[in-house]
Protein backbone atom coordinates (compact mmCIF):
# COMPACT_ATOMS: atom_id res chain seq x y z
CA UNK A 1 0.00 0.00 0.00
CA UNK A 2 1.43 3.37 -0.98
CA UNK A 3 1.90 5.92 1.74
CA UNK A 4 -0.69 8.72 1.67
CA UNK A 5 0.64 12.09 0.59
CA UNK A 6 0.71 14.53 3.53
CA UNK A 7 -0.12 18.12 2.42
CA UNK A 8 2.80 20.56 2.58
CA UNK A 9 1.13 22.75 5.19
CA UNK A 10 0.67 19.77 7.48
CA UNK A 11 4.31 18.78 7.00
CA UNK A 12 5.31 22.33 7.96
CA UNK A 13 3.05 22.13 11.01
CA UNK A 14 4.78 18.87 12.01
CA UNK A 15 8.19 20.46 11.42
CA UNK A 16 7.36 23.03 14.06
CA UNK A 17 5.71 20.68 16.56
CA UNK A 18 8.20 17.80 16.23
CA UNK A 19 11.28 20.05 16.03
CA UNK A 20 12.24 19.02 12.52
CA UNK A 21 13.68 22.47 11.77
CA UNK A 22 17.42 23.18 11.98
CA UNK A 23 16.93 26.27 14.12
CA UNK A 24 15.49 24.20 16.95
CA UNK A 25 17.66 21.08 17.06
CA UNK A 26 18.17 19.56 20.52
CA UNK A 27 21.53 19.87 22.24
CA UNK A 28 21.04 19.36 26.00
CA UNK A 29 19.13 16.94 28.23
CA UNK A 30 17.03 19.84 29.52
CA UNK A 31 15.99 20.75 25.98
CA UNK A 32 15.22 17.11 25.25
CA UNK A 33 13.02 16.85 28.35
CA UNK A 34 11.10 19.96 27.33
CA UNK A 35 10.63 18.45 23.87
CA UNK A 36 9.29 15.20 25.37
CA UNK A 37 6.92 17.13 27.64
CA UNK A 38 5.61 19.12 24.68
CA UNK A 39 5.01 16.17 22.33
CA UNK A 40 3.82 13.83 25.11
CA UNK A 41 5.57 10.73 23.81
CA UNK A 42 8.34 10.08 21.32
CA UNK A 43 10.55 7.30 20.04
CA UNK A 44 14.29 7.48 20.62
CA UNK A 45 16.25 6.46 17.52
CA UNK A 46 13.71 6.18 14.69
CA UNK A 47 14.18 8.39 11.64
CA UNK A 48 12.10 10.00 8.90
CA UNK A 49 11.07 6.59 7.52
CA UNK A 50 8.84 6.12 10.57
CA UNK A 51 5.90 8.42 11.39
CA UNK A 52 5.65 10.37 14.61
CA UNK A 53 8.02 12.44 16.75
CA UNK A 54 11.57 11.17 17.28
CA UNK A 55 14.36 12.31 19.58
CA UNK A 56 16.91 11.51 16.86
CA UNK A 57 15.09 13.60 14.23
CA UNK A 58 14.78 16.48 16.72
CA UNK A 59 18.53 16.28 17.38
CA UNK A 60 19.17 16.41 13.62
CA UNK A 61 16.60 19.18 13.12
CA UNK A 62 15.75 17.84 9.66
CA UNK A 63 12.53 16.42 8.29
CA UNK A 64 14.43 14.00 6.05
CA UNK A 65 16.89 12.70 8.69
CA UNK A 66 17.86 9.06 8.03
CA UNK A 67 19.83 6.90 10.46
CA UNK A 68 23.14 5.85 8.84
CA UNK A 69 24.29 2.24 8.72
CA UNK A 70 27.31 2.92 10.92
CA UNK A 71 25.63 4.70 13.83
CA UNK A 72 28.75 4.50 16.04
CA UNK A 73 30.57 7.00 13.81
CA UNK A 74 27.60 9.30 13.22
CA UNK A 75 27.74 12.39 15.47
CA UNK A 76 23.98 12.94 15.53
CA UNK A 77 23.18 9.32 16.40
CA UNK A 78 25.91 9.35 19.07
CA UNK A 79 24.58 12.60 20.54
CA UNK A 80 21.05 11.18 20.64
CA UNK A 81 22.36 8.11 22.48
CA UNK A 82 24.22 10.35 24.94
CA UNK A 83 21.08 12.40 25.58
CA UNK A 84 19.14 9.18 26.15
CA UNK A 85 21.61 8.14 28.84
CA UNK A 86 21.44 11.53 30.53
CA UNK A 87 17.63 11.60 30.47
CA UNK A 88 17.51 8.08 31.86
CA UNK A 89 19.76 9.05 34.79
CA UNK A 90 17.80 12.20 35.58
CA UNK A 91 14.60 10.18 35.86
CA UNK A 92 12.23 13.05 35.06
CA UNK A 93 10.55 11.39 32.09
CA UNK A 94 9.63 7.75 31.52
CA UNK A 95 11.82 5.60 29.28
CA UNK A 96 11.46 1.96 28.33
CA UNK A 97 10.53 -0.56 25.66
CA UNK A 98 6.79 -0.23 25.39
CA UNK A 99 4.25 -1.70 22.90
CA UNK A 100 5.77 -3.86 20.15
CA UNK A 101 9.26 -3.38 21.58
CA UNK A 102 9.37 0.34 20.83
CA UNK A 103 11.91 2.29 22.91
CA UNK A 104 9.91 5.37 23.89
CA UNK A 105 10.01 8.39 26.16
CA UNK A 106 6.79 9.44 27.91
CA UNK A 107 6.07 12.78 29.51
CA UNK A 108 4.82 12.20 33.09
CA UNK A 109 1.34 13.44 32.09
CA UNK A 110 1.01 10.60 29.58
CA UNK A 111 2.15 7.76 31.88
CA UNK A 112 -1.33 7.06 33.34
CA UNK A 113 -2.85 6.67 29.86
CA UNK A 114 -0.17 4.29 28.59
CA UNK A 115 -0.41 2.35 31.84
CA UNK A 116 -4.18 2.03 31.47
CA UNK A 117 -3.70 0.39 28.08
CA UNK A 118 -0.58 -1.73 28.57
CA UNK A 119 0.18 -1.87 32.28
CA UNK A 120 -0.36 -5.06 34.28
CA UNK A 121 -1.78 -4.43 37.77
CA UNK A 122 -0.02 -6.14 40.66
CA UNK A 123 -3.13 -8.22 41.36
CA UNK A 124 -2.92 -9.74 37.85
CA UNK A 125 0.82 -10.19 37.50
CA UNK A 126 0.93 -13.82 38.64
CA UNK A 127 -1.59 -14.86 35.98
CA UNK A 128 -0.52 -12.62 33.12
CA UNK A 129 3.27 -12.65 33.32
CA UNK A 130 5.55 -15.51 32.30
CA UNK A 131 7.43 -17.52 34.93
CA UNK A 132 10.73 -15.98 33.85
CA UNK A 133 9.38 -12.44 34.13
CA UNK A 134 8.01 -13.24 37.60
CA UNK A 135 11.39 -14.63 38.67
CA UNK A 136 13.13 -11.39 37.63
CA UNK A 137 10.41 -9.29 39.25
CA UNK A 138 10.69 -11.10 42.59
CA UNK A 139 14.37 -10.19 42.79
CA UNK A 140 13.75 -6.54 41.93
CA UNK A 141 11.03 -6.27 44.57
CA UNK A 142 13.63 -7.32 47.15
CA UNK A 143 16.61 -5.37 45.80
CA UNK A 144 14.90 -2.38 44.06
CA UNK A 145 17.83 -1.87 41.66
CA UNK A 146 20.28 -4.31 40.10
CA UNK A 147 22.65 -4.58 37.15
CA UNK A 148 21.86 -6.96 34.31
CA UNK A 149 24.44 -9.68 35.11
CA UNK A 150 23.59 -9.71 38.83
CA UNK A 151 19.88 -9.81 38.08
CA UNK A 152 20.33 -12.76 35.73
CA UNK A 153 22.25 -14.67 38.39
CA UNK A 154 19.91 -13.84 41.28
CA UNK A 155 16.74 -14.61 39.30
CA UNK A 156 18.02 -17.91 37.92
CA UNK A 157 17.15 -16.75 34.39
CA UNK A 158 20.73 -17.13 33.21
CA UNK A 159 20.22 -17.60 29.47
CA UNK A 160 20.81 -14.17 27.88
CA UNK A 161 18.07 -14.48 25.26
CA UNK A 162 15.48 -15.72 27.76
CA UNK A 163 16.45 -13.02 30.26
CA UNK A 164 16.18 -10.29 27.63
CA UNK A 165 12.71 -11.57 26.71
CA UNK A 166 11.68 -11.45 30.38
CA UNK A 167 13.00 -7.89 30.82
CA UNK A 168 11.24 -6.78 27.62
CA UNK A 169 8.00 -8.32 28.91
CA UNK A 170 8.32 -6.42 32.20
CA UNK A 171 9.07 -3.17 30.36
CA UNK A 172 6.12 -3.62 27.99
CA UNK A 173 3.91 -4.19 31.06
CA UNK A 174 5.20 -0.90 32.57
CA UNK A 175 6.58 -2.65 35.65
CA UNK A 176 10.35 -2.38 35.18
CA UNK A 177 12.47 0.44 33.71
CA UNK A 178 16.19 1.00 33.15
CA UNK A 179 17.30 3.45 35.82
CA UNK A 180 20.95 3.91 34.87
CA UNK A 181 23.46 2.92 32.21
CA UNK A 182 27.06 2.13 33.16
CA UNK A 183 29.98 1.84 30.72
CA UNK A 184 32.87 0.96 33.07
CA UNK A 185 34.23 -1.59 33.81
CA UNK A 186 31.74 -2.97 31.26
CA UNK A 187 28.54 -1.82 29.64
CA UNK A 188 25.38 -2.66 31.60
CA UNK A 189 21.98 -1.30 32.53
CA UNK A 190 20.72 -0.97 36.08
CA UNK A 191 17.07 -2.06 36.37
CA UNK A 192 14.46 -0.83 38.81
CA UNK A 193 10.73 -0.72 39.44
CA UNK A 194 8.72 1.86 37.49
CA UNK A 195 6.48 2.46 40.50
CA UNK A 196 9.49 3.71 42.47
CA UNK A 197 10.22 6.47 39.96
CA UNK A 198 6.64 7.40 39.04
CA UNK A 199 4.42 6.34 41.97
CA UNK A 200 1.70 8.99 41.54
CA UNK A 201 1.37 8.59 37.78
CA UNK A 202 1.20 4.77 37.92
CA UNK A 203 -1.30 4.85 40.79
CA UNK A 204 -3.88 6.86 38.81
CA UNK A 205 -6.88 4.86 37.61
CA UNK A 206 -7.86 5.74 34.05
CA UNK A 207 -10.74 4.27 32.04
CA UNK A 208 -9.62 2.52 28.86
CA UNK A 209 -11.80 4.72 26.59
CA UNK A 210 -10.32 7.83 28.19
CA UNK A 211 -6.80 6.53 27.60
CA UNK A 212 -7.51 5.83 23.92
CA UNK A 213 -8.93 9.32 23.46
CA UNK A 214 -5.99 11.02 25.17
CA UNK A 215 -3.37 9.10 23.19
CA UNK A 216 -5.20 10.11 20.01
CA UNK A 217 -5.37 13.72 21.20
CA UNK A 218 -1.67 13.81 22.07
CA UNK A 219 -0.63 12.49 18.67
CA UNK A 220 -3.03 14.69 16.71
CA UNK A 221 -1.82 17.79 18.57
CA UNK A 222 1.63 17.23 17.09
CA UNK A 223 0.65 15.74 13.75
CA UNK A 224 -2.14 18.16 12.81
CA UNK A 225 -3.63 15.39 10.71
CA UNK A 226 -3.43 11.61 10.96
CA UNK A 227 -3.86 9.24 8.02
CA UNK A 228 -5.09 5.61 8.17
CA UNK A 229 -2.89 3.39 10.31
CA UNK A 230 -0.58 6.19 11.44
CA UNK A 231 -1.72 6.45 15.07
CA UNK A 232 -1.61 2.65 15.44
CA UNK A 233 1.88 2.45 13.96
CA UNK A 234 3.26 5.20 16.19
CA UNK A 235 1.74 4.06 19.49
CA UNK A 236 1.40 0.29 19.12
CA UNK A 237 -2.39 0.43 19.37
CA UNK A 238 -4.52 -1.83 17.20
CA UNK A 239 -6.24 -0.05 14.32
CA UNK A 240 -9.72 -0.53 15.86
CA UNK A 241 -8.52 1.01 19.15
CA UNK A 242 -6.85 3.89 17.31
CA UNK A 243 -10.14 4.49 15.50
CA UNK A 244 -12.04 4.56 18.79
CA UNK A 245 -9.68 7.21 20.12
CA UNK A 246 -9.93 9.39 17.01
CA UNK A 247 -13.71 9.12 16.80
CA UNK A 248 -13.97 10.18 20.44
CA UNK A 249 -12.13 13.38 19.48
CA UNK A 250 -14.58 13.95 16.60
CA UNK A 251 -17.50 13.48 18.98
CA UNK A 252 -16.25 16.21 21.30
CA UNK A 253 -15.49 18.53 18.37
CA UNK A 254 -11.73 18.42 18.81
CA UNK A 255 -11.13 16.71 15.46
CA UNK A 256 -12.76 16.45 12.04
CA UNK A 257 -12.91 13.26 9.97
CA UNK A 258 -11.52 14.02 6.49
CA UNK A 259 -11.97 10.50 5.10
CA UNK A 260 -12.44 7.09 6.67
CA UNK A 261 -9.48 6.67 9.03
CA UNK A 262 -8.10 10.17 8.44
CA UNK A 263 -8.63 12.96 10.98
CA UNK A 264 -7.38 16.51 11.42
CA UNK A 265 -7.48 19.05 14.22
CA UNK A 266 -10.71 21.02 14.08
CA UNK A 267 -8.91 24.30 14.80
CA UNK A 268 -6.70 24.03 11.72
CA UNK A 269 -9.26 25.97 9.74
CA UNK A 270 -6.55 27.75 7.72
CA UNK A 271 -5.55 24.38 6.27
CA UNK A 272 -9.01 23.10 5.34
CA UNK A 273 -9.03 24.31 1.75
CA UNK A 274 -11.16 22.38 -0.75
CA UNK A 275 -8.31 21.76 -3.21
CA UNK A 276 -5.95 20.35 -0.58
CA UNK A 277 -8.65 18.29 1.08
CA UNK A 278 -9.59 16.90 -2.32
CA UNK A 279 -5.94 15.99 -2.99
CA UNK A 280 -5.75 14.21 0.35
CA UNK A 281 -8.94 12.27 -0.39
CA UNK A 282 -7.46 11.19 -3.73
CA UNK A 283 -4.21 10.00 -2.11
CA UNK A 284 -6.20 7.92 0.37
CA UNK A 285 -8.49 6.32 -2.21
Amino acid sequence: MRRPLIPDEIEEYRDSRWQREGAGCLETAEQAERFIERVGFTTCLTDSRRPGPSLYVAVCGRRDAVMPRNVQKDPEASHTWMLKDQILRRGRVYYGKLPRGKAMFLAPRMIPYFNALWGVPRSEQKTRLSNNALAVLRVLRREWEMATADLRAKSGVTDRKVFTSAIDELQASMIVVPSEVVYQPKFTYLWGLAEERFPKELARKIHRQTALRELARCFLDGAGLTVPGELARVTGLSRPDAGLGNRALVKEGYAVMVTQGSYRLANLSHWARPAEESALRSSLS
